[in-house]
């Protein structure tokens, strides 16, 4: 199956590369299973809809850090993520299953305390947690979520679909968990330093909301659903926009055209990527766990969307395979590059 010899750093492969090498050794052989890996979801063939069952893993330290994430918002995070890879399918959630691994530092206390925030996004995105698993972890907790849901046969949407001329579209606006994040690692410095210093937090509310309590856009599934509209192609920003570029660009054969000056970016997180000196396209465009959707719809449909406050129009496919590009404010080009998480772990 595999061959090779020699020692192969995963860091040199890059997250995209990976993937791809392990899933071209897997062969889908059950008549049920529609679509299998490459997508948000894999599809399972149901008769009369499909079923869509991901899952996604959270690690302290690494996605988390407990310092100042509450547990109640992790809690409804964790259930927000999941759910968000259904609705990019265009599809509701109905069920999750949540496995935990704890130390024992963690009180039965401290585990109500997830689980109530878990209950809080189970009610409101209208889910149902069905079971899970729980074990001893040496390394500090760690979240792994599995959601299912359906679609409609003809409703489903992919990450592949969209056409030469489509218009890219994202829902609400780009960078605000970013710059949360940011916030909220610099107080944290500031404290280890001072510990009799109290965090400056209420100025930044909006973006340390972003960061600590997501929120998957069922909303804007069941508005495409009232306006009638099928996007084309469609995915998550968890990744950030770039990533999420080479995801629908490589599934659906095409590039796309970005304009920088119509990214929607809050005045807050504008405000705070320039006291970080850093540029606010950048951040928009590269900064992850926004968890909004980015899609992409026929001219045809302009009409349709085009009143709607909580959807910007950002660019266009192209017929330039996999190749992104953004015309900035000043009327230049680059390419956008994709991340991945090797990359953005990197000093």
């Amino acid at each position: 199956m595999f061959d090779n010899s020699d020692r192969t750093e995963i860091g040199a492969m890059g997250e995209f590369g990976l993937i791809q090498h392990l899933s071209q050794h897997f062969e889908v052989k059950n008549s049920k299973t529609f679509k299998g890996i490459g997508d948000d979801c894999a599809v399972i063939d149901c008769g009369d809809h499909f079923g869509l069952l991901t899952t996604d893993l959270l690690l302290e330290g690494v996605h988390f850090d407990l310092s100042f994430h509450p547990l109640k918002h992790l809690g409804y995070k964790a259930i927000s993520v999941a759910v968000s890879d259904i609705y990019a399918m265009n599809g509701m959630a109905d069920q999750v299953v949540v496995g935990l691994g704890l130390s024992n530092r963690f009180s039965l206390e401290a585990v109500e305390e997830l689980y109530a925030g878990m209950q809080i996004a189970c009610e409101h995105f209208g889910v149902d947690l069905v079971g899970g698993d729980t074990t001893t972890s040496q390394s500090g907790l760690v979240i792994s979520m599995s959601a299912y849901g359906r679609v409609a046969k003809d409703k489903i949407v992919y990450r592949g679909g969209a056409q030469v001329g489509d218009l890219l579209v994202v829902s609400g606006d780009l960078g605000g968990a970013y710059m949360g994040l940011q916030i909220l690692e610099r107080e944290k410095r500031v404290f280890l330093e001072v510990p009799t210093m109290q965090p400056d937090l209420e100025q930044y509310d909006y973006i340390v909301g972003r960061q600590l309590k997501a929120e998957a856009r069922k909303d804007v599934i069941e508005l495409l659903k009232i306006l009638d509209v099928k996007p084309t192609s469609m995915i998550d920003v968890s990744d950030g926009v770039a990533s999420e570029l080479h995801h629908m660009g490589k599934a659906s054969g095409c590039g796309f055209h970005v304009y920088e000056e119509k990214l929607p970016i809050d005045p807050q997180t504008i405000d705070t990527a320039l006291t970080f000196d850093l540029n606010p396209s950048i951040v928009a465009l590269n900064g992850g766990e926004d968890y909004e959707l980015l899609f992409t719809v026929g001219q045809e449909d302009y009409e349709k969307i085009k009143t709607m406050p909580d959807f910007t129009v950002i660019g266009y496919a192209t017929d330039v395979t996999s190749k992104n590009m953004l015309r900035t404010k000043s009327d230049n080009q680059f390419e956008i590059k994709a991340q991945g998480w090797p990359d953005s772990q990197k000093d």
